[in-house]
């Protein structure tokens, strides 16, 4: 597994998409922070995050299908895993190293906002008045989420060979997952059931953890979310003769 970790990283870097995802979350979250007036926190007068935790995710929702659609479509294109099958690794290490690796480029991306918090900390009056415990749970947050997004954006990149169809599948489920549920919630046809349904989206939880909730559910659901990606990434590529 730790060869194709290894291996895959180094095509990222190698192609240049991870500085170019970093380049764009970042220009990104910082023209949403800093810059445009609606969003900015210059604007709003108050020394927080909620900028980038509340819009990050939908920058993610592009980005990540982006880097995730050439994980297992460019294989088949290219017809090299054939080659990568006769190597002695199981599939389950195949899925995992791939996704460690591109997951591995999405921290990449949000280790560098830590700037940010330290800006705001400065810009709080006094110092430092900024809520850091809500602050450090969003980024575990985002964090991840990202690794959920990064997961269904592997499965996406199994189920064809074709890199858009791949991008587009992926950024569709990662919206469904992470809004979908909490608008069918919102339908008045639940009776007193709208919280279970909310439950089992991605924004119930990641709302709860930017509190700075950090609950053992929260991390169970964002675990299970990608272990199940994961696995049915598995059993795509079982189902299939190379």
């Amino acid at each position: 597994m730790l060869a194709i970790y290894r291996k895959e990283v180094n095509s990222y870097l190698n192609s240049l998409i991870a500085y170019v995802v970093i380049a764009v979350f970042l220009t990104g979250t910082g023209l949403l922070m800093w810059v445009f007036p609606d969003t900015s926190v210059l604007t709003y007068g108050f020394a927080d995050l909620s900028t980038l935790f509340t819009l990050g995710p939908y920058v993610f929702m592009f980005l990540i299908p982006a880097i995730t659609m050439r994980s297992f479509a460019e294989e088949r294109k290219a017809g090299t895993m054939e080659l990568i099958l006769t190597q002695p690794v199981t599939d389950w290490q195949l899925v995992l190293g791939k996704y460690l690796a591109a997951w591995t480029v999405v921290v990449l991306a949000v280790v560098p906002t830590l700037i940010y918090y330290f800006s705001v900390y400065q810009l709080g009056n006094p110092v430092g008045n900024l809520d850091s415990a809500g602050i450090f749970g969003s980024y575990i947050g985002l964090t991840l989420l990202g690794g959920v997004f990064t997961a269904i954006g592997t499965l996406a990149s199994s189920l064809t060979e074709n890199q858009v169809i791949a991008f587009i599948l992926a950024v569709f489920l990662c919206f469904f997952l992470y809004t979908g549920f909490s608008s069918l919630a919102g339908l008045k046809m639940w009776d007193d059931s709208e919280l279970v349904v909310e439950k089992f989206g991605i924004l119930h939880h990641y709302d709860a953890m930017s509190r700075g909730l950090i609950d053992s559910r929260n991390l169970l659901y964002f675990g299970t979310v990608t272990i199940i990606m994961l696995l049915l990434t598995q059993l795509v590529l079982n189902s299939r003769k190379w």
